[in-house]
């Protein structure tokens, strides 16, 4: 254990729940937002930026509201231990303040890999929580290299587990010892598409077409698509050569001055496309704009479109005549639908009609990374919470 680096609080570790959404709790991140949303280095951060404007005063209050409306009388389960994921910075900051808003007393893992964000992030938390000694008490950021014997011990002094991780990590952390009342709540590996209507592309003006030209950006480029919600495979509708070509050659006039694409990132992109040319045998062609954008076109769906993932530019794409072509493969390990001048209802009355048991999310191009309370079809709050029931 003395390996551990406190960024944030420390050993001790106070584990008594309160009522989610407390005054208290709204008022630290409604302070938070401010300070986040003023400061010169965190606004240079668009995943810090975006952090703090979920935490500003309005949304919080929102969502306090919409809670009020149940009428339940809760408390939180009391310590919760958090695994946040290593590729996605900012991630332990909303798992933390998620669990901290049902109730709970936090030790949350970041990542062990150095992010400006995180150090950013944690030096002003420190600051403002002394300010908030009930929230301080019960908050604290570690940081260790992989060790079992130090993960353990926190499991086993968990009331919840809240793990953001691969599916292996998922299974080593279930392996340890829990309290009999223990709860996990697990983010596993997801997979995500986008469904993009050829001809509302193919209509669009300039204007448009550069706004989707940055949403999607935002969605993939932005995390070199790593998250779960980024999309792997573009699925097009009502589309022609011709809208591709405008669609793509957009994201690549948006790209070019903003993404640093490295030597190495070159190098790993054309293996990929060596390697798919070998072991895809539904791929059809394969459609390149410099060394920024590989789009390689699929003529089958392959049963296991989940092990098609690209990285810093490298998608797949494919002509959907009908939804039902996506039944064989939505299994759970999807998530994320982004869309962009389709019928999301439409898609939402299909995946139920189906009883399809994949794809928790369906949401704008832009929007895949915009995590809430809502996320892969838990209701993070409630899961965190325990209602006090009188008969």
């Amino acid at each position: 254990m003395n390996t551990i680096k406190y960024l944030v609080g420390s050993e001790d570790v106070l584990d008594l729940p309160f009522e989610p959404y407390s005054e208290k709790v709204c008022t630290f991140l409604t302070v938070l937002s401010d300070i986040l949303m003023k400061d010169i280095e965190t606004r240079k951060y668009s995943d810090i930026v975006s952090f703090a404007f979920w935490c500003r005063k309005a949304n919080i209050i929102g969502k306090k509201n919409e809670w009020n409306k149940r009428g339940e009388k809760r408390l939180g389960r009391g310590l919760v231990f958090h695994i946040a994921p290593s590729n996605i910075p900012i991630n332990f900051a909303f798992t933390y303040i998620f669990s901290l808003l049902a109730g709970n007393a936090n030790i949350v893992r970041v990542p062990s890999k150095e992010f400006p964000q995180v150090t950013l992030m944690c030096q002003i938390m420190k600051e403002l929580l002394e300010e908030y000694p009930e929230i301080n008490s019960r908050t604290a950021f570690v940081q260790y290299p992989s060790n079992d014997e130090i993960t353990e011990q926190f499991s086993r002094e968990a009331d919840v587990r809240v793990v953001w991780g691969g599916d292996n990590t998922i299974t080593k952390i279930r392996a340890y010892p829990a309290k009999p009342k223990c709860i996990d709540l697990v983010f596993a590996d997801r997979y995500s598409i986008c469904i993009l209507d050829g001809q509302v592309i193919e209509e669009e003006d300039n204007i448009g077409l550069k706004k989707l030209a940055e949403n999607f950006y935002n969605d993939t480029y932005l995390i070199d698509q790593n998250a779960c919600s980024s999309p792997q495979v573009i699925f097009w509708k009502n589309t022609s050569d011709e809208a591709k070509k405008r669609f793509w050659e957009a994201i690549f006039e948006y790209s070019k001055p903003k993404y640093k694409l490295q030597e190495a990132s070159c190098v790993d992109k054309y293996m990929k496309l060596c390697q798919d040319a070998i072991n895809i045998p539904e791929l059809k062609k394969k459609n390149q704009i410099e060394n920024l954008i590989y789009h390689i076109e699929l003529e089958k769906l392959p049963l296991n479109i989940t092990s098609l993932r690209g990285s810093c530019g490298y998608f797949y794409e494919y002509n959907l005549n009908r939804y039902e072509e996506l039944l064989p493969i939505l299994t759970e390990k999807f998530q994320t639908i982004t869309y962009y001048g389709v019928d999301a209802v439409e898609i939402q009355k299909f995946l139920i009609e189906n009883h399809v048991k994949g794809i928790d999310r369906i949401v704008p191009v832009g929007k895949s990374l915009d995590i809430d309370v809502i996320w892969d079809g838990y209701d993070i709050i409630s899961m965190l919470s325990r209602i006090i029931e009188v008969k």
